[in-house]
C-alpha cells in the first residue's frame, strides 16, 4: 500500500492529536509564544534536512514568497486562533466543532477560486459530515458556555477561514514539487506573524512542565513535521474540497484519543456521530468534483 493511499487516515489521526498537544500546552504557556518557539524548532529540523540535499537551489523569490503566505494563513492564523481562544477558556470540543465549519468554507470558496464544481452529492456529504461532528460533540454541549465569549467565537472562525485560504492558497500558487522546502517557508512566514503577535500581545513567559515539554515535543515531530507534510501532499494530489471534507473526521478521532488518554466518556451518541461522520466524509470523497469550465 502506497503513501498516498495510507495519507488521509495517517493524516486525520495525527492531526487529531494537536487538540490533546494544545490540552496539554495551554495551561503552562501563551498562545503566540508557544507557537513561534514551535515553528522556529520545526524550521531549525527543517533547515538541518535541507542543507544536506541542497534544496534551497530550486526555488524562486516568488515561491517562497507563495509559501510564506500559505503559512501565515494556515499555521499563524489558524493554529493562532486556535491555541488563542482555548488559552483563553474555549472548550476544545468546540473549538473542533467550528472547525468542522472548514470543510464547507473550502467548498465554496474553492468554487470562487479554483474553479472546482462542488456537486450535489459532495454537498450532501458535507453536511451529513457536520451533523456527525455535532453528534460526537454534543454530550458536551452543556458545558460549552463556560468558556464562550463573542471574542472567542469572532476568532475561531477566522481561524476557519485562515485554514480554508491557506488551503486554497497552497493549491492554487505553490506548485513546487518539494513539500520539505515548501514546508520550511511556510513556518518562516508563520514565525513572523506569531512572533509579532507576541511581542504586541504577551508577556512571553512560561512555567516549564512535564506537560508543556511533552507537548512541544509532539505538536513539533508530529504535527508541524508529519501532519503538515501529509496535508500538503494531499492538497498537491487532490481537489482542495475533497481534502477538507476529511476535517469531518477529526473531533471524532479526537475523542477516541481523549477516551484512551484521559478517560473521558464515550457515549453511544458519540460512536453514532463518528459512524455519520465517516458516512458524510464517504459521500464527499466517492464522486470526483468536476472542472467548472471558465467562461471567457
Amino acid at each position: 500500500m502506497t503513501l498516498s493511499r495510507l495519507a488521509p487516515a495517517l493524516f486525520v489521526f495525527l492531526w487529531a492529536s494537536g487538540f490533546i498537544g494544545a490540552r496539554y500546552a495551554m495551561p503552562w504557556a501563551e498562545p503566540f509564544s508557544f507557537l513561534s518557539a514551535r515553528f522556529f524548532l520545526a524550521i531549525v529540523l527543517i533547515g538541518a534536512m535541507m542543507a544536506m540535499t541542497g534544496r534551497f537551489a530550486r526555488w524562486t523569490g516568488r515561491a517562497i514568497m507563495h509559501s510564506a503566505v500559505a503559512g501565515v494563513l494556515l499555521h499563524g492564523i489558524y493554529l493562532g486562533g486556535v491555541f488563542w481562544a482555548i488559552h483563553r477558556g474555549m472548550p476544545a470540543g468546540l473549538a473542533a466543532l467550528l472547525v468542522g465549519l472548514h470543510p464547507l468554507v473550502t467548498a465554496l470558496l474553492a468554487g470562487r477560486f479554483l474553479g472546482e464544481k462542488v456537486t450535489n452529492r459532495h454537498w450532501i456529504g458535507l453536511f451529513v459530515g457536520f451533523s456527525g461532528v455535532a453528534m460526537v460533540l454534543s454530550p458536551d454541549f452543556g458545558s460549552f458556555a463556560a468558556g464562550v465569549d463573542w471574542a472567542n467565537l469572532v476568532v475561531s472562525f477566522i481561524s476557519v477561514l485562515g485554514l480554508s485560504a491557506g488551503s486554497l492558497w497552497q493549491k492554487r500558487f505553490v506548485r513546487q514539487d518539494d513539500l520539505i522546502a515548501g514546508t520550511l517557508f511556510q513556518y518562516a512566514g508563520a514565525l513572523v506573524f506569531t512572533t509579532m503577535l507576541a511581542a504586541l500581545l504577551e508577556s512571553q513567559t512560561y512555567t516549564l512542565t512535564a506537560e508543556l515539554v511533552f507537548a512541544m515535543f509532539w505538536l513539533v515531530f508530529v504535527l508541524s513535521l508529519g501532519a503538515i507534510l501529509l496535508l500538503m501532499l494531499l492538497i498537491r494530489e487532490g481537489q482542495a474540497s475533497r481534502v477538507a471534507s476529511l476535517f469531518y473526521l477529526v473531533p471524532a478521532v479526537t475523542a477516541l484519543q481523549a477516551w484512551i488518554l484521559f478517560g473521558e466518556s464515550l457515549v453511544p451518541v458519540q460512536i453514532a456521530g463518528m459512524l455519520v461522520a465517516a458516512f458524510g466524509v464517504a459521500l464527499a470523497l466517492a464522486q470526483p468534483v468536476a472542472r467548472a469550465r471558465a467562461s471567457r
